[in-house]
């Protein structure tokens, strides 16, 4: 799979996680900068900027996840 397709693919699977739990990242995406510059790395995703209440809920998603 071309590192382009893989990217979208785990943004759209990050997403679907995120909205599982009622998280939306509003910004979340492919970093342009690195995207163009595929062929010497893997595009980055970005996560983008958040309110409080959605970093709580990540904050409470994770925990759950590690056990806590």
């Amino acid at each position: 799979m071309h590192p382009h397709h893989e990217t979208d693919a785990c943004i759209e699977d990050l997403r679907t996680a995120l909205e599982a739990n009622g998280i939306t990242l509003p910004s979340l995406g492919v970093d342009l900068p690195t995207f163009a510059d595929a062929l010497t790395t893997r595009p980055l995703i970005a996560l983008g900027n958040c309110n409080q209440t959605t970093a709580r809920a990540l904050i409470t998603a994770l925990r759950k996840a590690a056990g806590q």
